[in-house]
């Protein structure tokens, strides 16, 4: 590991561990009600809701931009190769307040979609590297047919945002559209039926953000050793807050957590996706370690 010894975890710990090597990210500092508040004047035009209420409606996914998404993709992109060159797991960068920034910035396309939501503890990061053929996470449902509602609207939903540009061959998302899914919301979801000219690609790059209900199918596609960069993004799962929670604990908009209570869900991340993303067997101690701590 990259700084040895028990000191290196913990350092991890510490916040003057990420201040010292993410100088240009914040703790604690960007998360203000001054910052909630502006935040929540934005509001998105009458035709540009009805055009997203119609493709989630008919293919259960909706992307668009956002101009802190654009700001602040940069910065993190830049983190996340830090973090993979001091061999510490990118989503460790949810201890920084830019990162939760770009969800909350999308605050009034979550709130037309799920009214009153709470926050998931449910997120990653990826830094899918082409020149070992690296992919994102397998076909797969995120909750599946539980997250909509009896007329079919979603009770849940994720947010992806390509932090680096996402192409076929640096590992885009890939989806099939609800419409084009024969088993999609039914008791054989888990059964994939994937007809391939079915199948839609969802390129994108710094700016970007994509947005489906947690029944989509979904997957991040084999990089290609020809790609010129890696493919970084991060995602975050969101619900309603007047349904049963789909995992605990459920955190409000806008929450400024510590720096103590990040590092906790944090680990908890680490933990509940170990099926889904391996990581070195002392950074998946120290995440049980911390947790046990907080029990």
């Amino acid at each position: 590991m990259a700084d040895g010894g028990a000191q290196r975890f913990t350092d991890l710990g510490t916040e003057a561990y990420w201040r010292r090597h993410f100088p240009k990210l914040s703790i604690g500092q960007r998360l203000t009600p001054a910052l909630r508040d502006r935040i929540l004047t934005r509001r998105a035009r009458d035709d540009e809701i009805a055009l997203l209420d119609e493709r989630m409606a008919v293919d259960g996914y909706i992307q668009g931009r956002d101009n802190t998404l654009a700001k602040n993709a940069p910065l993190l992109a830049a983190a996340v190769k830090t973090c993979k060159a001091l061999e510490v797991p990118p989503t460790f960068l949810f201890v920084f307040d830019e990162v939760w920034e770009c969800f909350y910035s999308l605050n009034a396309m979550l709130s037309h979609f799920l009214g009153d939501y709470r926050l998931l503890p449910d997120f990653w990061v990826w830094h899918v590297d082409p020149s070992h053929e690296e992919a994102g996470w397998a076909p797969h449902r995120d909750k599946g047919r539980v997250s909509l509602g009896p007329d079919g609207r979603p009770l849940s939903l994720t947010v992806w945002i390509p932090l680096s540009v996402a192409t076929p061959l640096t590992s885009c998302m890939y989806v099939l559209p609800k419409g084009r899914d024969p088993v999609y919301g039914t008791e054989q979801e888990y059964e994939f039926q994937i007809d391939p000219p079915a199948v839609r690609a969802l390129p994108g790059g710094p700016g970007d953000w994509f947005c489906w209900n947690q029944a989509l199918l979904h997957w991040g596609s084999v990089s290609s050793r020809f790609a010129d960069q890696p493919r970084i993004s991060m995602a975050l799962e969101l619900q309603r807050a007047d349904v049963k929670p789909f995992n605990q604990p459920l955190l409000p908009p806008f929450s400024s957590l510590d720096f103590p209570s990040r590092l906790l869900l944090i680990a908890k991340q680490i933990l509940q996706y170990r099926h889904m993303y391996r990581v070195h067997p002392d950074i998946e101690a120290y995440a049980q370690s911390i947790l046990r701590k907080s029990a």
